[in-house]
């Protein structure tokens, strides 16, 4: 099973890729965890030059950059734990590149989906987890330590906000959107319970 979580900063993806990785390690799987950008050494250098570099980047050089540290760690990392049998929980995969690059930046969704389908050769989660906060909730929970794109204005995180719904939308059997509100641990169990029943 792959599963990735979505969200704006601050919503509690982390949290909720810990939480559920100790959830399916208590039924017994083998569960590997990776976070995007990262999870490899090439991916790592990409998180560090688009998130955390005073540098100007394009929105087609950022989706690009993204989208080689993916491939990088789907060939090294999820794949073969995948063809081993292993579950993957991964903090962002696609969908934040079609949020942030492909309607929040203006590249379309379609083109920023071929980029990505071509990078990964092809896969997609299983289930994809939608956390969902407002805006304003997002602000507060990341405080001022923010990245790059944390530091955009507020409007870029409204329109991020609005783009992970409409993926929501745009794609119901796959990505399951929940109130990234609630008590962590209730939360987890809700989300495995939907993983299971999905399954």
């Amino acid at each position: 099973m792959f599963v990735t979580f979505e969200g704006l900063d601050g919503s509690g993806k982390t949290t909720q890729v810990e939480l559920l990785r100790k959830l399916l390690e208590d039924e017994g799987r083998e569960v590997v965890v990776t976070r995007e950008p990262g999870g490899t050494e090439l991916g790592e250098l990409v998180r560090e030059v688009v998130l955390h570099r005073d540098l100007e980047i394009g929105a087609w050089a950022e989706a690009a950059l993204f989208a080689a540290a993916r491939s990088q760690l789907v060939g090294a990392v999820i794949r073969p734990a995948l063809e081993r049998g292993a579950d993957v929980l991964c903090d962002r995969y696609i969908d934040s590149s079609l949020a942030y690059q492909g309607i929040a930046r203006g590249l379309g969704v379609d083109p920023v989906l071929e980029l990505n389908m071509q990078a990964t050769g092809g896969l997609l989660p299983d289930r994809t987890v939608l956390l969902l906060v407002d805006p304003a909730g997002s602000r507060r929970r990341t405080g001022e330590a923010w990245d790059r794109i944390e530091r955009e204005d507020d409007d870029f995180v409204v329109q991020v906000d609005r783009a992970y719904r409409e993926l929501a939308e745009l794609f119901p059997s796959r990505i399951l959107a929940v109130d990234g509100t609630q008590a962590p641990e209730r939360l987890a169990e809700t989300i495995h319970g939907q993983l299971r029943q999905r399954s």
